[in-house]
């Protein structure tokens, strides 16, 4: 069990909660005539029930009233089927005043239900998650330890009530063995539940309390710390010393269960799902409480109102403003590109061998006679290896022959040689 706190809101010291479970069939009906009565009565100023979808399991009460004369309290009971639960409806029961509750004020479940026992409706001080255990009774504990522990646990974390152990010092009369309940402030009444311990059940009832951290002192109580703790909680603080039930009013445990109120504990989610449904979908208004909130409707409108056209506005002011921008982005000519100077061409890898083949080619033209020769230089074996200067015009295609070439190589027997000497035959 952790008992660290939450980031969580705290109780109000406003607010007044309770859960329980009813057990008879038609609760809703048992809840409108105890409303209708008090209202005859003028316990309460006047109640209602709030429509809900007809598919919904729910069925809601309002009712208010002014607590000592002066202070108004609004409250609100929600009953829930309970789907595959023993029989009977779960309640849940918050009431918020316009100041710090006083436990000395009536309490609110018996406004929405009737005060005495249970009749042929049911009962409604039954404990919401725990089987067994009632309100306004004395739940004495099982005899099985293991089950003695279960049964603490599984109330300890319950955090609509405050949960109560009382050790028998010895077998108590018939005085003794009513519930200490009836002697507790109404405010507190029906929020807590009293667990009693049996004389010979002392060391048994510690071990079950050993998980909780607490322990009951031989012939005294001891309250069970909630899931979480509130900041503070300090166990020793909620021990006494000694519980007399001989029917007086036991003032140390009562000043205990003040205290422990009074701390500022987590407020636990589903109690906060309830004051937000009390706050948020009260419908049992007065004409002036009709005409504040008209009035603070209308103030939401024109803030609402305010705020959209200051918003429009802005908007509008950027479309124009974007628009300018735009027309004066298409008015301005778009820039010419930069001009580039020619690059100077550089010579390539060829033009070298070029040249080098335009030289010779003019060279063979100068050193070429009329008539072509029969035999190139390079054909000579005797010339040993080719020059250059002479093999290379060979490479180039022969100028064409003309007629007097033709008859000077006829006179010469095709003896001659290139350059016009005779080769001996």
């Amino acid at each position: 069990m952790s008992n660290s706190a939450t980031d969580r809101a705290t109780i109000p010291q406003t607010l007044w909660a309770a859960r329980g479970r009813h057990t008879g069939p038609a609760p809703e009906e048992v809840v409108r005539r105890t409303l209708d009565r008090h209202r005859r009565s003028g316990d309460i100023d006047d109640f209602a029930e709030p429509p809900v979808p007809e598919d919904s399991d729910r069925r809601v009460f309002e009712a208010r009233w002014r607590a000592g004369g002066t202070v108004t309290v609004r409250a609100r009971l929600t009953l829930v089927a309970r789907e595959g639960r023993p029989q009977g409806h779960e309640w849940r029961l918050v009431a918020e005043a316009e100041r710090p509750w006083d436990e000395a004020w009536p309490s609110p479940a018996t406004l929405f239900w009737p005060a005495d026992g249970a009749g042929e409706d049911g009962s409604w001080d039954h404990h919401a998650a725990v089987s067994g255990l009632r309100f306004r009774q004395v739940n004495a504990l099982p005899a099985d330890d293991k089950e003695m522990r279960r049964r603490l646990r599984d109330a300890a974390r319950e955090a609509w009530c405050v949960n109560v152990v009382v050790h028998e010092a010895m077998t108590p009369d018939e005085q003794g063995r009513l519930p200490l309940a009836r002697l507790l402030p109404p405010g507190l009444r029906h929020r807590v539940v009293e667990h009693r311990a049996a004389p010979h059940q002392f060391r048994a009832v510690n071990w079950a309390l050993k998980d909780l951290g607490v322990e009951v002192p031989r012939g005294g109580a001891v309250l069970l710390p909630p899931d979480p703790a509130p900041e503070g909680y300090d166990g020793h603080e909620h021990r006494v010393r000694s519980v007399f039930l001989d029917g007086s009013e036991p003032a140390e445990l009562v000043a205990a269960l003040r205290h422990f109120a009074a701390l500022p504990r987590p407020l636990p989610r589903e109690v906060e799902e309830s004051l937000t449904d009390l706050r948020e979908n009260w419908t049992l208004l007065t004409l002036q409480e009709e005409l504040e909130r008209e009035r603070r409707l209308v103030t939401v409108y024109a803030e609402a109102l305010e705020a959209m056209t200051k918003s429009r506005d802005l908007y509008k002011e950027a479309a124009e403003q974007a628009l300018e921008a735009l027309a004066a982005y298409r008015d301005v000519p778009a820039p010419a590109p930069p001009q580039q100077r020619p690059e100077s061409r550089t010579p390539g890898a060829l033009q070298p061998l070029t040249r080098t083949f335009e030289r010779l080619r003019l060279a063979a033209k100068v050193r070429r006679p009329s008539g072509a020769a029969p035999q190139s230089a390079a054909e000579d074996p005797a010339n040993g290896a080719p020059d250059t200067l002479t093999s290379a015009p060979d490479m180039l295609p022969p100028a064409p022959d003309t007629p007097a070439s033709a008859a000077t190589a006829a006179e010469s027997g095709g003896k001659g040689t290139a350059d016009g000497t005779d080769r001996p035959s």
